[in-house]
Protein backbone atom coordinates (compact mmCIF):
# COMPACT_ATOMS: atom_id res chain seq x y z
CA UNK A 1 0.00 0.00 0.00
CA UNK A 2 2.64 2.43 1.37
CA UNK A 3 4.90 1.90 -2.68
CA UNK A 4 1.22 1.87 -4.46
CA UNK A 5 0.71 5.70 -2.85
CA UNK A 6 4.60 6.28 -3.72
CA UNK A 7 4.09 5.24 -6.67
CA UNK A 8 0.90 7.29 -7.44
CA UNK A 9 2.65 10.14 -5.91
CA UNK A 10 5.38 10.25 -8.12
CA UNK A 11 3.04 9.81 -10.83
CA UNK A 12 1.05 12.96 -10.52
CA UNK A 13 4.03 15.25 -9.73
CA UNK A 14 5.30 14.22 -13.15
CA UNK A 15 1.82 14.58 -14.51
CA UNK A 16 2.24 18.07 -12.40
CA UNK A 17 5.59 19.23 -13.85
CA UNK A 18 4.19 17.73 -17.97
CA UNK A 19 1.45 20.46 -17.47
CA UNK A 20 3.87 23.20 -16.35
CA UNK A 21 5.93 22.78 -19.31
CA UNK A 22 4.93 23.30 -22.38
CA UNK A 23 5.96 20.24 -24.40
CA UNK A 24 4.28 17.56 -26.96
CA UNK A 25 3.55 15.54 -24.04
CA UNK A 26 1.22 18.21 -22.33
CA UNK A 27 -1.01 18.00 -25.64
CA UNK A 28 -1.41 14.07 -25.11
CA UNK A 29 -1.59 14.36 -21.39
CA UNK A 30 -4.61 16.99 -21.90
CA UNK A 31 -6.15 14.95 -24.42
CA UNK A 32 -6.01 11.83 -22.25
CA UNK A 33 -7.37 13.60 -19.24
CA UNK A 34 -10.29 15.06 -21.36
CA UNK A 35 -11.10 11.89 -22.29
CA UNK A 36 -10.89 10.69 -18.72
CA UNK A 37 -13.42 13.94 -18.13
CA UNK A 38 -16.18 12.35 -20.44
CA UNK A 39 -18.59 9.75 -20.20
CA UNK A 40 -18.35 7.09 -17.50
CA UNK A 41 -14.95 9.03 -16.39
CA UNK A 42 -15.64 11.41 -13.66
CA UNK A 43 -18.14 8.40 -12.15
CA UNK A 44 -14.88 6.88 -11.84
CA UNK A 45 -12.84 9.05 -10.37
CA UNK A 46 -15.39 10.33 -7.85
CA UNK A 47 -15.65 6.26 -7.10
CA UNK A 48 -11.82 6.55 -7.13
CA UNK A 49 -11.15 9.51 -4.83
CA UNK A 50 -14.59 8.48 -2.62
CA UNK A 51 -12.44 5.40 -1.80
CA UNK A 52 -9.19 6.89 -1.18
CA UNK A 53 -10.86 9.47 1.15
CA UNK A 54 -12.44 6.27 2.87
CA UNK A 55 -8.85 5.21 3.27
CA UNK A 56 -7.59 8.50 4.55
CA UNK A 57 -9.98 8.60 7.13
CA UNK A 58 -9.70 5.09 8.25
CA UNK A 59 -6.04 6.26 8.87
CA UNK A 60 -6.54 8.88 10.49
CA UNK A 61 -9.33 6.89 13.11
CA UNK A 62 -6.61 4.52 13.26
CA UNK A 63 -3.75 7.23 14.28
CA UNK A 64 -6.73 9.02 16.81
CA UNK A 65 -7.35 5.50 18.20
CA UNK A 66 -3.88 4.85 19.02
CA UNK A 67 -3.83 8.33 20.19
CA UNK A 68 -6.48 7.61 22.73
CA UNK A 69 -4.94 4.07 23.93
CA UNK A 70 -1.70 6.17 24.59
CA UNK A 71 -3.06 8.93 26.43
CA UNK A 72 -1.92 7.95 30.22
CA UNK A 73 1.37 8.00 28.13
CA UNK A 74 3.57 11.23 27.47
CA UNK A 75 4.46 11.48 24.21
CA UNK A 76 4.52 9.10 21.31
CA UNK A 77 7.64 7.70 22.68
CA UNK A 78 5.80 6.26 25.28
CA UNK A 79 4.27 3.96 23.05
CA UNK A 80 4.78 0.00 22.75
CA UNK A 81 7.18 -0.94 19.53
CA UNK A 82 3.91 -2.35 18.12
CA UNK A 83 2.16 0.62 18.70
CA UNK A 84 4.67 2.73 17.50
CA UNK A 85 4.86 0.99 14.24
CA UNK A 86 1.47 1.34 13.14
CA UNK A 87 1.55 4.49 14.53
CA UNK A 88 4.67 5.32 11.77
CA UNK A 89 2.61 3.51 9.42
CA UNK A 90 -0.59 4.92 9.40
CA UNK A 91 1.01 8.38 9.58
CA UNK A 92 2.99 7.80 6.48
CA UNK A 93 0.12 6.22 4.71
CA UNK A 94 -2.26 9.19 5.82
CA UNK A 95 0.20 11.55 4.84
CA UNK A 96 0.39 10.27 1.49
CA UNK A 97 -2.91 9.97 0.99
CA UNK A 98 -3.50 13.55 1.75
CA UNK A 99 -0.41 14.46 -0.34
CA UNK A 100 -2.17 12.03 -3.22
CA UNK A 101 -5.75 14.27 -3.18
CA UNK A 102 -4.01 17.08 -2.79
CA UNK A 103 -2.06 16.97 -6.11
CA UNK A 104 -4.67 15.21 -7.88
CA UNK A 105 -6.55 18.35 -6.98
CA UNK A 106 -3.98 20.52 -8.54
CA UNK A 107 -3.67 18.74 -11.35
CA UNK A 108 -7.40 18.92 -11.82
CA UNK A 109 -7.06 22.70 -10.93
CA UNK A 110 -4.02 22.92 -13.72
CA UNK A 111 -6.16 21.32 -16.41
CA UNK A 112 -8.98 23.60 -16.12
CA UNK A 113 -6.39 26.38 -16.23
CA UNK A 114 -4.40 25.10 -19.14
CA UNK A 115 -7.69 24.72 -20.95
CA UNK A 116 -8.88 28.06 -19.76
CA UNK A 117 -5.06 29.16 -21.15
CA UNK A 118 -5.88 27.50 -24.52
CA UNK A 119 -9.09 29.17 -25.13
CA UNK A 120 -7.31 32.82 -24.07
CA UNK A 121 -4.73 31.99 -26.73
CA UNK A 122 -7.58 31.01 -29.42
CA UNK A 123 -9.29 34.36 -28.52
CA UNK A 124 -6.18 36.41 -28.30
CA UNK A 125 -4.81 34.91 -31.77
CA UNK A 126 -8.43 35.41 -32.92
CA UNK A 127 -8.90 39.06 -32.08
CA UNK A 128 -4.91 39.15 -33.46
CA UNK A 129 -6.03 38.44 -36.50
CA UNK A 130 -8.32 40.06 -36.69
CA UNK A 131 -6.86 43.83 -35.43
CA UNK A 132 -4.65 43.02 -38.28
CA UNK A 133 -7.33 42.24 -40.67
CA UNK A 134 -9.04 45.79 -39.65
CA UNK A 135 -5.75 47.08 -39.92
CA UNK A 136 -5.03 46.02 -43.35
CA UNK A 137 -8.32 47.16 -44.28
CA UNK A 138 -7.76 50.73 -42.80
CA UNK A 139 -4.33 50.71 -44.97
CA UNK A 140 -6.43 50.21 -47.78
CA UNK A 141 -9.02 52.78 -46.81
CA UNK A 142 -6.01 55.17 -46.34
CA UNK A 143 -4.80 53.62 -49.79
CA UNK A 144 -8.24 54.55 -51.67
CA UNK A 145 -8.28 58.02 -49.80
CA UNK A 146 -5.11 59.25 -50.79
CA UNK A 147 -5.97 58.07 -54.53
CA UNK A 148 -9.49 59.91 -54.34
CA UNK A 149 -7.47 62.92 -52.59
CA UNK A 150 -5.25 62.85 -55.35
CA UNK A 151 -7.60 62.38 -58.38
CA UNK A 152 -9.40 65.11 -56.35
CA UNK A 153 -6.26 67.66 -56.83
CA UNK A 154 -5.98 66.78 -60.50
CA UNK A 155 -10.14 67.43 -60.94
CA UNK A 156 -9.60 70.79 -59.41
CA UNK A 157 -6.41 71.29 -61.06
CA UNK A 158 -8.42 70.53 -64.46
CA UNK A 159 -11.70 72.66 -63.55
CA UNK A 160 -9.53 75.77 -62.64
CA UNK A 161 -7.80 75.25 -65.76
CA UNK A 162 -10.69 75.12 -67.92
CA UNK A 163 -12.32 78.02 -66.30
CA UNK A 164 -10.01 80.08 -67.16
CA UNK A 165 -9.80 78.38 -70.42
CA UNK A 166 -13.61 79.46 -70.54
CA UNK A 167 -12.78 82.84 -69.57
CA UNK A 168 -10.39 83.31 -72.53
CA UNK A 169 -12.86 81.97 -74.39
CA UNK A 170 -15.68 84.51 -73.15
CA UNK A 171 -13.54 87.39 -73.82
CA UNK A 172 -12.83 86.29 -77.28
CA UNK A 173 -16.66 85.68 -77.73
CA UNK A 174 -16.66 88.73 -76.81
CA UNK A 175 -14.21 90.52 -78.19
CA UNK A 176 -15.44 88.78 -81.64
CA UNK A 177 -18.98 90.33 -80.71
CA UNK A 178 -17.67 94.22 -80.52
CA UNK A 179 -15.77 93.20 -83.98
CA UNK A 180 -18.65 92.12 -85.68
CA UNK A 181 -20.49 95.08 -84.14
CA UNK A 182 -18.27 97.32 -85.28
CA UNK A 183 -18.12 95.57 -88.44
CA UNK A 184 -22.02 95.44 -88.96
CA UNK A 185 -22.05 99.34 -88.29
CA UNK A 186 -19.39 99.91 -90.81
CA UNK A 187 -20.94 97.58 -93.17
CA UNK A 188 -24.19 99.47 -93.16
CA UNK A 189 -22.41 102.47 -93.64
CA UNK A 190 -21.19 101.25 -96.44
CA UNK A 191 -24.37 100.07 -97.80
CA UNK A 192 -25.25 103.85 -97.33
CA UNK A 193 -22.75 105.14 -99.20
CA UNK A 194 -23.27 102.61 -101.88
CA UNK A 195 -26.69 104.48 -101.85
CA UNK A 196 -25.66 107.84 -102.07
CA UNK A 197 -23.33 106.48 -105.00
CA UNK A 198 -26.21 105.04 -106.60
CA UNK A 199 -28.15 107.97 -106.42
CA UNK A 200 -25.42 109.91 -107.80
CA UNK A 201 -24.69 108.17 -110.24
CA UNK A 202 -28.01 107.90 -111.18
CA UNK A 203 -28.21 111.54 -111.10
CA UNK A 204 -24.81 111.77 -113.73
CA UNK A 205 -27.02 109.60 -116.10
CA UNK A 206 -29.65 111.49 -116.43
CA UNK A 207 -27.55 114.90 -116.74
CA UNK A 208 -25.62 112.95 -119.46
CA UNK A 209 -28.80 112.03 -121.20
CA UNK A 210 -30.00 115.35 -120.95
CA UNK A 211 -27.05 116.47 -122.12
CA UNK A 212 -26.98 114.10 -125.24
CA UNK A 213 -30.81 115.07 -125.83
CA UNK A 214 -29.32 118.61 -126.07
CA UNK A 215 -26.96 117.64 -128.43
CA UNK A 216 -28.69 116.04 -130.93
CA UNK A 217 -31.66 118.79 -130.92
CA UNK A 218 -28.80 121.13 -131.81
CA UNK A 219 -27.35 119.20 -134.36
CA UNK A 220 -30.70 118.34 -136.03
CA UNK A 221 -31.32 122.25 -136.43
CA UNK A 222 -28.07 122.65 -137.79
CA UNK A 223 -28.78 120.16 -140.90
CA UNK A 224 -32.18 121.41 -141.16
Amino acid sequence: MIQTLFMAVGVEACLIVLLLVKTPFRKLLMLGIDRLKRGRGPVAVRTLAVTVFVVFASSVSSLVKIRRRSAGIEGVLGLNPTDQVLWSRYLLESSLIGLFLFLALIIDRMHGHVRELRVLKKGMKTVTQQSRMAEDTRKKVDEQLKAKEREIILLNEKISKMESDSELRIKEVKSAEANALALRKQSEGFLLEYDRLLEENQSLRDQLQSIDLQLSRSVSKKNS
